[in-house]
């Protein structure tokens, strides 16, 4: 079996390089990946691991042909031992070699969009493609790298306009997801996969609308539908009260993991950073479909997604190692009142 077909690929990896990215003869280019540690080669199951070796992989053969076909541009490829972990800081090496590139893709298994290291590549102005769960199929045509990103940045920037003034957010859905939180003051933001200007980052697949709730203000219940979530396989509710997830009931074997990664209750650090409801976003990307994969889940047009942990690295207060999103399809949502989205169609008048 071939893990990564170079050649269903190569042509959408170079529209990623040159339009997404804005890859310039001379730049550096350096391709991230994390790569099973020997503890995980031994704890976890073959899935997990023929996953995590399949998207490395990925990650190595976008390093190759960007070194093949874009020869004017010094392209680096560096893999690093995972940490297990989405928002976990990688090895110190690996922050330093980031903030010295251009362009930094990281093709992952744990994400590195909420860590010091990406942040202080940003600064340094790097331009960053944080790509975690990446799978090789999002390149293939129809799927959601291949869109009209400039249509994509339009509607997500509509949005984002409508959220900046805002103070009040409602979301509910069928399910049973019923929660209120403050915006106020919190400026809506635009992940809309064109990131070439220095410093500039976001997720490829792009497509999402996004803003930070005010801490402190989050109160009632997230519905996570099975199927919404890697491994889900019943319901999961989360409940929040005064910002903070308070309970975390059903989930089954997944609920069992996060209870124990969040520990509802425990006062200490991180667990008690790590529950803060960190991020609300809308997604705005009309390719997006798988929902299994929350890098592409949340980017699905009529869905919405709600956060637990750290939202400092998207302007809040909440400084933490994790950063975990809850997508809700089927959502309602309003802005102090007004109708933006029903039932997953968007109904903002601009929009």
């Amino acid at each position: 079996m071939i893990l990564v077909e170079r050649k269903e690929i190569e042509d959408a990896v170079l529209k990623m390089l040159q339009v997404n990215m804005g890859l310039r003869a001379g730049e550096r280019l350096l391709v991230v990946a994390d790569v099973p540690t020997l503890e995980q080669w031994s704890a976890q199951d073959q899935p997990f691991l023929t996953a995590m070796t399949r998207r490395a992989l990925l990650a190595k053969t976008v390093a190759e042909i960007a070194h093949e076909r874009m020869p004017a541009v010094q392209v680096d490829f560096l893999p690093f031992p995972s940490t297990g972990r989405s928002g976990a800081e990688p090895p110190a090496d690996v922050a330093e070699r980031m903030r010295g590139a251009d362009v930094v893709v990281i093709i992952s298994s744990f994400s590195l969009s909420h860590t010091d290291a990406r942040e202080e590549a940003c600064r340094a102005g790097a331009r960053i493609a944080s790509m975690p769960r990446f799978i090789p199929e999002m390149f293939y045509p129809s799927g959601p790298m291949d869109v009209d990103y400039h249509q994509v940045e339009q509607l997500t920037q509509r949005l984002a306009e409508a959220l900046t003034p805002a103070s009040q957010v409602h979301v509910t859905c069928p399910a049973g997801t019923d929660i209120t939180f403050s915006i106020e003051g919190r400026p809506g933001q635009v992940d809309a996969g064109m990131y070439t200007q220095p410093g500039t980052w976001g997720n490829l697949p792009a497509g999402e609308a996004y803003c930070v709730p005010l801490e402190g203000t989050a109160e009632g219940v997230i519905y996570v539908t099975p199927g919404w979530y890697a491994g889900l396989t019943e319901p999961m509710i989360l409940t929040f009260a005064k910002g903070e997830l308070v309970e975390l009931r059903g989930g089954g074997a997944v609920g069992d993991q996060l209870r124990e990664l969040l520990r509802p209750g425990e006062q200490s650090e991180p667990y008690k950073s790590r529950r803060n409801l960190g991020e609300f976003g809308i997604g705005t990307n009309p390719n997006a479909k798988r929902i299994d994969i929350t890098l592409e889940a949340e980017k699905i047009m009529g869905t919405v997604h709600l956060a637990v942990g750290d939202n400092a690295h998207m302007g809040g207060q909440v400084s933490t190692d994790y950063h975990q999103d809850f997508v809700i399809p089927k959502a309602t949502f309003t802005l102090d009142g007004e109708v933006v989205m029903r039932e997953g169609k968007i109904v903002l008048r601009s929009a």
